[in-house]
């Protein structure tokens, strides 16, 4: 944490897209990069995060500011195509894929609420998952990686960083494209992801704060991570226009 420096925030169009202004300074990102976000809602987004910061900044809460940071100085070099396969490699130990025998409650409480999701899924992108009991999880065809793989390079940079960010909060990659294409709501993805804690919960209680504060954060950060995606998603050509108008 550190200790709030300035007043007001405020954005600010400049050459390579939007800028966030600290009083009169631009924000940068870590590596001292020109903080610029390539749409004006995110830009106003992560503007909100940071006057939202009381007497000191709490960095640990501002997701979009820390997407924005990783998609601009991108730390660990990766390329796009790295980036994609990355999210893919996910499939292979996808949270909905990893089914119970027992107990018998737990094993249909999984069927009942995660085949839903696999069917709608396979159906949305004409593949086959499936899921296991095996601890070698299911068997993923060739072709449906490369369903996949082909599906998430329609994305831009910055939205697949958003991407394998919501993948790696959710464990799934399934789950993930619910979310984004907008079949199920945040709430709802992030109760699916931790259906067998929330099992054990509703039979041996809950930590007092401990499991509240889990689940928090694991919503605030897939929120973050969802609207982020769909604020890199937006047609800047739209945008630009509009703005022209």
């Amino acid at each position: 944490e550190r200790k709030r420096f300035y007043q007001n925030v405020s954005i600010s169009q400049g050459e390579g897209g939007f800028e966030i202004n600290l009083d009169h300074r631009k924000l940068k990102t870590p590596q001292a990069k020109l903080f610029t976000v390539p749409s004006e809602a995110l830009a106003i987004a992560v503007a909100t995060e940071w006057d939202s910061q009381k007497d000191t900044i709490k960095f640990y809460t501002m997701h979009l500011t820390t997407l924005c940071n990783t998609a601009l100085d991108n730390p660990t070099q990766r390329n796009k195509t790295q980036l994609i396969r990355a999210a893919v490699k996910f499939l292979e130990t996808d949270t909905v894929c990893y089914r119970v025998e027992e107990p018998p409650a737990l094993a249909e409480l999984q069927k009942n609420e995660w085949d839903p999701v696999v069917a709608w899924v396979e159906k949305r992108y004409n593949v086959t998952i499936g899921s296991s009991t095996s601890i070698l999880g299911p068997n993923i065809p060739a072709s449906t990686k490369e369903t996949f793989i082909s599906h998430l390079a329609s994305y831009n940079m910055w939205a697949l960083q958003g991407i394998e960010f919501v993948i790696t909060q959710l464990k799934s990659l399934i789950l993930s494209m619910c979310l984004i294409d907008r079949h199920i709501t945040v709430e709802k993805a992030v109760l699916l992801s931790r259906l067998e804690e929330e099992y054990q919960i509703q039979r041996w209680g809950n930590v007092e704060w401990a499991h509240d504060y889990d689940l928090c954060e694991l919503r605030a950060r897939t929120a973050a991570g969802t609207l982020f995606v769909h604020l890199c998603s937006e047609s800047s050509t739209v945008k630009h226009k509009l703005l022209q108008d």
